[in-house]
């Protein structure tokens, strides 16, 4: 790790790969810092990408990172906790960024591709089996569980639309209500012309036998059978280096409900903090993996053309004018 880079890119999955890929075959300078902890670790595999469907996600980014360093640039495990502007340096806005051992490293740019996190429903036994058999993206699961019983854990008003969505690729699907409020007389006659289970009652816990989930328990006892669960997490950002640029962040809203929080950017990725660019989940809480790394590519030729413009000033400024 040298002292000083043209980008440092934060966070080192496909967003960050992908806009680090970019910036290296434009020959800058480039310093990716990951803290290895990627949101589909728990998945086994990665679908929807064409030509990597069914992948492990681990081997898509280790694949990515020696792309990355085979063009030059730098990756190094770490957290950065914070960074500051530190003003202009030769014509160059730079920025100050502090890594969690107390490293500290310069860059004329940053791109933040630290994604999300998400919030799970606090029932027990479903962050144990999160990514496995509790699930929450139809497009990413629905497929591998096809055809079996499947339970949508309701906390809020878009556990209906998740039962109408996995009813595509499953017809026993059960909408258990939990704390989310009753679904109301148009979207119950949907769910029962769709041939959906409607159940009331909190959920108390998961039920599992040889590592299977057999079912969800209610609070009165009864047992509601399905081999997998549907929920719907709270997508947020992870703040630290966020909160220490000052970057604004906006809550996006479904049919009324919170659904998570987000950094707001221009089309190239751009914030309200020049210099600072977003990538990926961190500003697009919906983004599948290929679609995260397709931001990632447009968000890095979108630097490097803000670092040409500053990079052709500055040779402007340093010209020496005819007759001087």
């Amino acid at each position: 790790m040298n002292e000083s880079y043209d980008v440092v890119v934060v966070g080192g999955g496909p967003a960050g790969l992908a806009g680090a890929l970019c910036l290296a075959r434009a020959r800058r300078t480039v310093l990716v810092v990951d803290a290895g902890s990627p949101r589909n670790d728990p998945a086994e595999h990665l679908h929807n990408y064409l030509g990597r469907d069914g992948d492990a996600p681990g081997a898509l980014l280790a694949d990515g990172r020696a792309e990355v360093t085979g063009y030059g640039a730098d990756v190094v495990a770490g957290t950065v906790v914070s960074a500051r502007s530190i003003g202009e340096d030769g014509g160059d806005v730079r920025f100050l960024l502090a890594l969690e051992d107390g490293r500290s490293v310069r860059a004329r740019r940053v791109l933040i591709t630290t994604g999300l996190t998400d919030e799970l429903p606090d029932v027990p036994g479903v962050a144990q089996r999160w990514g496995r058999d509790v699930i929450h993206c139809p497009y990413c699961h629905g497929w591998e569980w096809r055809d079996e019983p499947l339970a949508v854990l309701a906390t809020g008003p878009l556990g209906v639309q998740q039962a109408q969505l996995f009813r595509q690729w499953s017809d026993d699907i059960t909408f258990v209500q939990h704390t989310a409020p009753a679904p109301q007389d148009e979207e119950r006659a949907e769910l029962a012309a769709l041939g959906v289970a409607c159940v009331t009652g909190e959920v108390s816990r998961v039920e599992v036998a040889g590592d299977r989930i057999t079912g969800l328990r209610l609070v009165s006892g009864e047992l509601v059978p399905c081999r997998a669960v549907v929920v719907v997490p709270r997508f947020t950002v992870r703040s630290g280096l966020i909160d220490s640029l000052g970057l604004s962040t906006a809550e996006e809203e479904e049919k009324g409900h919170a659904v998570g929080t987000y950094v707001p950017s221009a089309p190239t990725g751009g914030t309200d903090v020049p210099g600072i660019y977003v990538a990926g989940n961190v500003t697009d809480l919906h983004a599948q993996v290929l679609a995260a790394a397709a931001a990632g590519l447009k968000t890095g030729t979108a630097v490097n053309t803000d670092l040409l413009a500053e990079d052709r000033e500055r040779a402007r400024a340093s010209a020496v004018q005819p007759g001087s």
